[in-house]
């Protein structure tokens, strides 16, 4: 088999591969690109090689791993160009001099505890050939660095970005990337020169390039801005000059002899920040580099991984200190650092964990370190370890310092009512240009009037992928800002005006819509999730897809709408009633609806079959019927129907009525993935508008706190119920 068809297929395995067990990890909540290491990683002797040697030695042999290592390359090369586009100026603002402090000390400090390190490895692990000088600067290295594409996705992912805690991250993070990368590079001379001394020419030839590329590179940035905002797109012509530039600057700092990578990452950095070019080129330049090249990169980094080289107690020692220094050194260099900058506590503690983040970029600074034979194949697999142990913690430690709760009274955006609600809505809103009845419906279940209350439309604004160019922070706070404008529009919309008081939007980035949503409402103390469904859903799976999925996991209670286009009616209100949990919250919702307006009317429905001659209410709401005032009896009407087909009975009194309001049935089918049959049936027959309701606790009553003090006191014989 030819090499080029050999390759074709291990691409094919690798970027298979490489989706399945990122998403694997995705489940998990872990970073997207944890798993495509780890995926690569299984790809090598490290697993698939020790499994079946013989298939890993026919599937790579020796003589395809070169075109690997280019086609790595190339990807190393446009993905440093998309880091360098990312770095946003407006990361370094506020809270700059803690930043640059805290920053500089996170690397010292890490830095420092690997050069002593390195007198223990240096005689056990290193290449011969190498300096003590050059092995003690590169694993210095190594320990100091932090991946600020992953930890910027992390913090997007927590939604941290509007947050003391996330602006301060961010500005570390840009700080320590740029410092961690100059000090990279004058590892890298030291290493290649092999002394302090013979790096000097390299140092002063690629401090003079930088200057030209702040100067002269950013002036034609600068003119290709200009010419972007005259013809409103990014032609081929102009995007193959971005990326010969990009090999250009790989190619000269290859040549001044630091590394590829610096050069495409300049390129990136002195680019304008002009938020239309930088989001039309990064897409433009990712879906390829990220889904096609960077697999192959991890692949080739995987199949230089051999694990099973630590095949003694003593070696798993040193990785573990290793691991221990790296985490230590990074943790507690931020954390001293921020708590003499005055930063509280917990705060310092997370700042501490997000800067251990190093993901990818340390993969990137192993493999070169490896290439330059800096560090030997047993080193490398022990800093590969820790590099993933240390991204894979960081979004578990930082829940458990610093979790959603807390992150929720850090926002910005916080409610400022004088009075605390004593009745919360969620309503999830997946487009607020179609669900302004859902968000009117919420409105009129919650302003009785007689208590505080409030109503959330909740948008979650979803992102695919975990480390493209749309969940940078930058561009996670635009998406925010433009689905928190529609949502006003919504607001402004709704009738009468003197409701609109009641609501307060909630804008959120997430991964997993039905667990942020079952999260926000209970962090938010929700007392009823308000959710929409369209009737085309319940035809086949009824309860697929994320309402499914709030129905099952929502800590709350929850009810379904099934916009009927009824105009925004609401004065006609039926409730089928059975004499269920789930048909008494559908009660305590059509009471909430009758005492919020006196022009409504609620018949609560009642049909007797065969020998079933009455249905009783049950004990809870006979009690509260008795309480109600005698003006809001007089517009309830509880009449039992005969009939054969209870749910035909349903559909034809459906027909005189707005809202129609049930529960569901007593089994509602989680496994069959249906609210119960005659739900289900009642969702795609009923002629009014229709809500569907399922209570989470039997204890819990939504209407006590609405009742009218007074007593007023009602027979049975009104009710239509008998002892």
């Amino acid at each position: 088999m030819s090499a080029v068809v050999l390759v074709l297929v291990e691409v094919l395995i690798v970027i298979g591969l490489s989706r399945l067990v990122g998403l694997g990890f995705r489940s998990i909540k872990q970073p997207l690109v944890i798993g495509e290491i780890v995926a690569g990683i299984m790809l090598g002797p490290s697993l698939f090689g020790w499994l079946a040697p013989d298939l890993s030695a026919f599937l790579f042999p020796p003589e395809t791993v070169p075109f690997l290592n280019v086609l790595s390359q190339v990807g190393l090369i446009f993905f440093m160009f998309l880091i360098g586009l990312e770095l946003d100026p407006k990361y370094l603002k506020g809270n700059l001099d803690i930043a640059i402090l805290t920053s500089h000390v996170s690397i010292l400090v890490p830095f420092s505890l690997g050069s002593i390190l390195a007198l223990l490895l240096y005689p056990l692990v290193s290449n011969g050939s190498v300096s003590f000088t050059a092995f003690a600067m590169f694993l210095g290295a190594a320990m100091s660095i932090t991946a600020f594409p992953v930890l910027a996705r992390i913090i997007t992912e927590n939604n941290l970005q509007g947050t003391r805690l996330g602006t301060l991250a961010l500005t570390c993070a840009a700080v320590d990337d740029v410092t961690a990368w100059c000090l990279l590079a004058v590892a890298i001379a030291v290493t290649r020169t092999n002394s302090m001394g013979g790096a000097l020419p390299t140092i002063l030839a690629s401090v003079a390039y930088i200057a030209i590329m702040v100067t002269a590179g950013r002036w034609f940035g600068t003119r290709l801005a200009q010419l972007y905002e005259r013809t409103g797109r990014l032609t081929q012509l102009v995007l193959a000059g971005i990326y010969m530039a990009v090999v250009a600057s790989a190619l000269i700092t290859e040549l001044i002899g630091i590394h590829l990578i610096f050069g495409a990452f300049l390129v990136g950095a002195v680019m304008p920040k002009n938020q239309s070019l930088t989001r039309e080129l990064a897409n433009k330049t990712e879906d390829f580099v990220l889904i096609f090249l960077l697999p192959i990169f991890f692949a080739y980094s995987g199949l230089r991984t051999e694990i099973g080289l630590l095949n003694k107690p003593e070696l798993w020692l040193l990785c573990a200190a290793v691991l221990g220094v790296a985490i230590s050194g990074k943790y507690v260099g931020t954390y001293v650092a921020a708590r003499v900058c005055g930063i509280e506590n917990r705060e310092a503690s997370a700042l501490g964990w997000l800067m251990n983040t190093r993901g990818l970029t340390e993969l990137i600074v192993l493999n070169i370190g490896l290439s330059l034979g800096v560090i030997s194949p047993l080193l490398f697999t022990m800093l590969v370890i820790m590099a993933l142990v240390t991204t894979f913690m960081t979004s578990p430690l930082l829940e458990w310092t610093y979790p959603k709760r807390l992150i929720r009274l850090d926002m910005v955006e916080e409610d400022t009512d004088e009075v605390e609600p004593t009745y919360r809505i969620l309503v999830p809103v997946a487009n607020p240009s179609t669900q302004k009845g859902l968000l009117q419906l919420a409105v009129a279940i919650a302003s009785t009037g007689l208590e505080p209350a409030a109503v959330y439309p909740l948008s979650l604004v979803e992102l695919e992928e975990n480390y493209l160019f749309e969940s940078t922070p930058a561009e996670a706070d635009r998406l925010i800002d433009q689905r928190r404008a529609r949502l006003e529009e919504l607001v402004q919309s709704l009738e009468p005006p003197e409701t609109r008081r009641l609501v307060h939007p909630i804008v959120r980035i997430s991964h997993d819509v039905a667990g942020e949503t079952a999260q926000i409402a209970k962090t938010n103390r929700a007392d009823l999730i308000l959710v929409g469904w369209h009737l085309p859903a319940f035809n086949t799976n009824r309860l697929g897809g994320r309402v499914g999925q709030i129905l099952t996991t929502a800590p709350v209670d929850v009810a379904v709408f099934v916009d009927g286009g009824q105009q925004q009616r609401l004065n006609a209100l039926l409730v089928p009633y059975t004499a269920n949990i789930h048909d008494d919250l559908a009660l305590e919702l059509a009471l909430r609806l009758l005492v919020n307006d006196k022009t409504r009317r609620l018949t609560v429905l009642r049909v007797a079959t065969g020998s079933q001659r009455e249905i009783e209410l049950s004990n809870e709401f006979s009690t509260v019927m008795t309480q109600l005032p005698a003006a809001v009896r007089a517009r309830i009407d509880v009449p039992i129907v005969e009939a054969a087909d209870p749910l035909q009975a349903v559909v034809d009194a459906s027909k005189s009525v707005d809202l129609t309001i049930a529960g569901t049935s007593r089994a509602w089918g989680i496994e069959r993935q249906t609210l119960g049959r005659y739900t289900d049936e009642l969702a795609i027959q009923c002629h009014s508008s229709l809500l569907i309701t399922r209570r989470y606790s039997q204890v819990t009553s939504h209407l006590a706190s609405v009742l009218a003090a007074q007593p007023a006191a009602v027979s049975n014989e009104e009710l239509g119920t008998e002892d």
